[in-house]
């Protein structure tokens, strides 16, 4: 076993690297859930996010054995945030994962990590470099599919999908009005270019793209859902409801709707990285939670005599 480590490609969207790394959350969470706030969905989401920076894509670290993905550090979108994974055989490289963090990662000095709770060697790891556990967790949710509320649409309503044909200026103003409050979201060639660019992922299936649009052909409400056939869970990301059709049930229906058509190609469970009671009405159920630890200057702490000053 000789583990060699490199960094990611400078390139940015669906490169090589992007597929090991898909590859690799992918076999790790195969068998268990382990990775719940970045499954491959999450990372999928993230390589085309608008709010990404890809012009620091070089400092993703990653740690090969005979050229299989065994270790990853990694930032979502923008630097001052860490995600660090590791293959469970390969565990003794967390105290380096965190170290490369520290060095590469930071915003201007300022760097938060993910650690799951209950996982003491990350966190004993994290405490030596400097790090302290912060209010900020990260909860995720399930939902067993078999065990679907029932739902339906008020009269005027009607769910598309990608499949059906995707309202690209739609999709926009729902996304926009729902997560940035916009009025009249702005519309001309580049923002189609950035949100067709968000939707690209080779790994889509269009069938499970879902809006709701109302009588006007106006999409109130999406869910995204991330789903690889043969695999029993699936990933939702994003959901948005327009403010001016919130509490009306239509956000219940259209993730209960994306998550019905996964069960029918094989999927389980949904997960969502949420703890909202939006989501616990419709039947998920919190499973996993994660703390964010803040990187501390001002606290040294000397392991070699066990004290702490």
């Amino acid at each position: 076993m000789k583990i060699m480590f490199r960094h990611y490609t400078s390139e940015p969207f669906h490169t090589k690297d992007y597929v090991k790394v898909r590859e690799f959350l992918t076999r790790i969470n195969a068998d268990e859930m382990r990775t719940p706030r970045f499954v491959w969905g999450a990372w999928e989401w993230a390589v085309t996010h608008q709010n990404r920076d890809q012009t620091k894509l070089d400092k993703i670290g990653l740690w090969e054995d005979e050229g299989k993905l065994v270790a990853i550090a990694t930032y979502e979108c923008g630097f001052g945030e860490g995600f660090l994974f590791v293959d469970e055989p390969y565990a003794h490289l967390k105290a380096e994962l965190v170290e490369y963090a520290k060095e590469h990662l930071h915003n201007n000095g300022k760097l938060k990590i993910l650690i799951p709770d209950g996982d003491y060697e990350f966190a004993h790891v994290a405490i030596k470099e400097g790090f302290r556990p912060t209010q900020d967790t990260d909860r995720n949710s399930v939902l067993d599919i078999g065990k679907l509320q029932p739902y339906k649409l008020s009269e005027g309503f009607s769910f598309v999908s990608m499949a059906d044909g995707w309202n690209w200026e739609q999709y926009n103003r729902v996304m926009r009005r729902g997560f940035g409050g916009e009025e009249n979201p702005l519309w001309n060639e580049g923002v189609e270019r950035t949100r067709r660019l968000m939707l690209s992922s080779p790994m889509i299936i269009p069938e499970l793209i879902v809006a709701v649009a109302n009588a006007d052909g106006s999409y109130v409400s999406h869910c995204g859902i991330w789903y690889k056939p043969g695999e029993l869970y699936c990933y939702i990301e994003p959901v948005v409801t327009d403010p001016d059709y919130q509490k009306k049930g239509i956000g219940k229906a259209v993730v209960l709707e994306a998550v019905k058509r996964v069960g029918e190609l094989g999927a389980k469970q949904a997960w969502v990285g949420s703890d909202k009671q939006f989501y616990y009405n419709i039947g998920f159920y919190p499973v996993q939670t994660s703390t964010y630890w803040e990187l501390t200057y001002d606290i040294a702490i000397n392991y070699a005599d066990g004290e702490t000053y």
